[in-house]
């Protein structure tokens, strides 16, 4: 972000005695490195937010996906259902064919002996 040599900080270094003085010069100096703590932690603090921010942005996109496959499965449940319950004989050959389409699900030996 900032740029500065040795020779830069030595010059500031130099100016800062001084214009301030030996005497109140460690005293500066602290202060100044308590503000740049401070300001380090303020960014960090920031840039933790902003990515909070960015994680929950991505949460609630999934949660618009999910939602979206819940209506999308919901409505072939529906459809599969007006199917079977369709008053002609049509409806049930069109369910088996449909029940056939899918594989079957697996079943435990727990079911097998049933």
């Amino acid at each position: 972000m900032f740029d500065f040599s040795f020779a830069e900080l030595m010059v500031i270094g130099v100016v800062a005695l001084i214009v301030i003085g030996p005497e109140k010069l460690p005293r500066v100096a602290r202060t100044m490195g308590l503000l740049a703590g401070k300001l380090q932690r303020y960014v960090s603090n920031v840039k933790t937010d902003i990515s909070r921010e960015m994680q929950l942005e991505d949460l609630k996109k999934l949660e618009e996906e999910i939602k979206q496959a819940q209506l999308s499965f919901d409505q072939q449940v529906r459809e599969v259902k007006n199917v079977i319950e369709a008053p002609s004989g049509a409806g049930a050959t069109e369910a088996e064919a449909l029940i056939a389409a899918e594989p079957a699900p697996e079943k435990s030996p727990a079911e097998t002996k049933l």
